[in-house]
């Protein structure tokens, strides 16, 4: 949990092989004062070896690249680099290319052609609480999930009450933690301090994890 006291200019880095593109984001944030950008990296390998210098804490990364792609450098950053956000870049919006990202580590997915508000509140929201959830990434994680067998979608037998339920469907309709808080009346500190709860006994490892234990347990609608 980042302290809102203590201003902190968030370090980005993007990897993309379209110079013109990686330009345009940069410029895009370049009004932004709470955001940096620290690297630019052709591919992934060339990404990889920069953060072995500079640690930012947000990543953009591009899903198709020369050399080493998205999907190939996602896992490596979360082996190597835990605690790096890492936003997804694609033209396209394939659901199961989507759910695959996110199942792997993704901290969000963005089509290029997003404009440059959307990408600075993921990054900001990435880095303030995990995850940004746009329209793309929840119907895509609910539609992978009606595409699973049966025999995929066992759920642990897990037993929640009833404010545990309530702040999962919350956490379900993107709700921040703030509005979450004062929804179930509790401090924001407590809300998280529940959803570290519910991870540990989902066996979720991120908010992604919780969202999908959600919908296969039937805690909301996969609509």
């Amino acid at each position: 949990m980042k302290n809102n006291d203590t201003p902190h200019v968030i370090r980005v880095a993007i990897a993309d092989d379209h110079a013109l593109f990686r330009a345009g984001v940069k410029t895009s944030l370049s009004s932004r004062k709470d955001v940096q950008m620290v690297a630019e990296a052709e591919n992934g390998m060339q990404l990889l070896n920069l953060l072995k210098h500079i640690q930012p804490d947000v990543v953009l990364l591009d899903i198709q690249m020369p050399i080493m792609d998205g999907l190939t450098t996602l896992p490596e950053i979360k082996r190597l680099h835990p605690d790096v956000k890492v936003i997804m870049l694609s033209m396209h919006n394939d659901h199961s290319v989507i759910t695959r990202m996110m199942e792997i580590g993704a901290n969000s997915y963005l089509t290029k052609d997003s404009d440059s508000e959307m990408i600075y509140q993921a990054i900001k929201t990435c880095y303030e609480q995990e995850f940004y959830f746009n329209d793309l990434t929840n119907k895509a994680l609910l539609n992978g999930l009606r595409m699973k067998r049966p025999v995929e979608q066992e759920v642990p037998e897990v037993a929640l009450n009833d404010k545990e339920v309530t702040i999962l469907k919350l956490m379900c309709e993107e709700k921040s933690t703030r509005e979450i808080a004062a929804a179930v009346d509790l401090s924001p500190r407590t809300v998280e301090a529940i959803r570290d709860k519910l991870k540990t006994k989902t066996g979720a490892k991120s908010l992604a994890g919780l969202i999908m234990y959600a919908v296969k347990a039937g805690i909301v609608e996969q609509a």
